[in-house]
């Protein structure tokens, strides 16, 4: 019978990571009976919101002579080691755990069973899963109510009837900790799932890949699932520091090994693509083709009427002319002039300048600001920084430096090739929309207007 720490906290906020916290308890369970336990108010050093105030009880004038976190750090190690981190909604807990010890420089790793998870699992049927209501429902007092002590002890309770109801579902919980995994850290990064040839099977990305290859194992809800399972021998990762990186590596591993588990995400080579150009009269044009003409590419799609397609979404929102999409071939005006939904600048009726505009403001939806620039984010430790390389429009790769290494050379040289593609394109554009605040370095000044040189993407 594996050992239970059960856990509660208590805290300055919802965070973890902007949050500190102010109550930690522990019960050491045995599966029958408390075996030791621990609790202490923590100082938090920071002021507790009126709002954490009112619903605890715990007061800045309370936390004032607690012991710091760092001070009862050994003591919560020594009494969690070797036993399972048991908390309802463990995730909250045990994040706010690991936050701080990460703030002392030390990788607190634990397994971890969620109550909540498992009340659902093995007592179907109750409308609510909160702690208040369940142990309500079940007839388990809670003494002093949102502070950690109370809490824990009425998840110890809780624990004990699950065990009861069910030992071996909360065994199996235990035992699905499989030893292949024990070295996979809690970072962000890619993971590969071998079989016992050491063939990938499958590839996945997560901010923590350790807890998401967990949830791999313990997934029983589909057969896919299961085959998959019964399938993994061994776990490789590779450690990327931040999720753009991990999002983009594990595009491009998906592609190349085409792992059979992986078939959602799975995607042909895109073998065709739409270009721009600005053509002798000094329109601004698209062109679907081929990829191998050597044409940058402004957009890369798996068939040429996926291209052509979305050239006609251009076409219809910003009032484009065919023929100059390359998608109307006459040496006079394009359909669309004919029933009045093109200004003629296909016949020189329209100027450059005025079609321009909209040429560009198509550009300016699908394609980067700026051609050529490095995107800098944290790195795998922290002296080091990650950069990824976007040169012509097209993404390059990405590699790691020291943080004072910012000159262009060294960036240069840091850059691990990999093959430009319209995920990796869409990926970097979420994700510089989603994170406004990166750090972009911008390799030559924005070009003031387009010409034929200048490449969008």
């Amino acid at each position: 019978m594996p050992l239970y720490a059960v856990v509660d906290v208590e805290t300055t906020g919802g965070s973890y990571q902007k949050a500190r916290l102010t109550e930690v308890a522990i019960y050491l369970f045995d599966g029958k009976e408390i075996i030791k336990e621990f609790s202490s108010l923590i100082n938090p050093e920071q002021p507790i919101p009126f709002m954490i105030t009112r619903l605890t009880g715990i007061t800045d004038a309370m936390v004032a002579d607690a012991p710091k976190f760092y001070e009862v750090a050994r003591e919560i190690v020594e009494l969690t080691e070797g036993a399972v981190f048991v908390g309802h909604n463990a995730a909250f807990d045990y994040n706010f755990i690991r936050h701080e010890f990460k703030n002392l420089g030390y990788n607190f790793k634990r397994p971890t069973i969620c109550t909540v998870k498992m009340s659902r699992k093995i007592l179907p049927g109750h409308s609510s899963y909160s702690l208040g209501n369940l142990c309500n429902s079940l007839g388990i007092n809670i003494f002093n109510r949102h502070r950690a002590a109370g809490d824990a002890l009425a998840t110890t309770y809780l624990l004990k009837l699950l065990i009861d109801t069910d030992a071996k579902m909360i065994n199996d919980q235990v035992q699905e900790i499989p030893l292949i995994i024990k070295d996979v850290p809690e970072d962000t990064g890619v993971y590969y799932l071998h079989d016992e040839r050491g063939h990938i099977i499958y590839v996945g990305k997560s901010i923590n890949m350790y807890e998401r290859i967990l949830q791999h194992f313990r997934n029983q809800d589909t057969s896919k699932a299961l085959e998959m399972k019964s399938r993994i021998a061994s776990v490789s990762y590779e450690v990327t520091g931040n999720e753009l990186l991990a999002l983009l590596l594990e595009s491009i591993e998906i592609k190349n090994h085409k792992p059979p588990y992986n078939r959602a995400q799975r995607r042909t080579r895109y073998g065709y693509s739409v270009f721009t150009y600005t053509n002798e009269d000094g329109y601004i044009c698209f062109e679907p083709c081929h990829q191998s003409n050597g044409h940058q590419a402004l957009a890369s799609f798996t068939s040429l009427n996926n291209a052509q397609n979305f050239l006609y979404g251009l076409i219809e929102k910003h009032s484009l002319c065919q023929k100059l999409c390359g998608l109307y071939e006459t040496s006079s005006a394009c359909f669309h002039h004919s029933i009045k939904q093109c200004n003629g600048a296909c016949i020189g009726l329209e100027s450059p300048d005025r079609y321009n505009m909209r040429a560009m403001n198509a550009l300016s939806d699908i394609g980067f600001k700026d051609p050529d620039f490095y995107i800098l984010d944290k790195g795998r430790t922290s002296d080091e920084y990650s950069v990824v390389k976007v040169a012509g429009g097209r993404y390059c790769g990405f590699g790691y430096v020291d943080s004072y290494s910012f000159d262009p050379e060294s960036l240069d040289a840091c850059i691990r090739k990999f093959e430009d593609n319209r995920d990796t394109r869409h990926i970097i554009k979420s994700y510089m929309r989603k994170h406004p605040g990166l750090k972009v370095v911008r390799c030559s000044p924005k070009p003031a207007n387009y010409d034929s040189e200048m490449s969008i993407f």
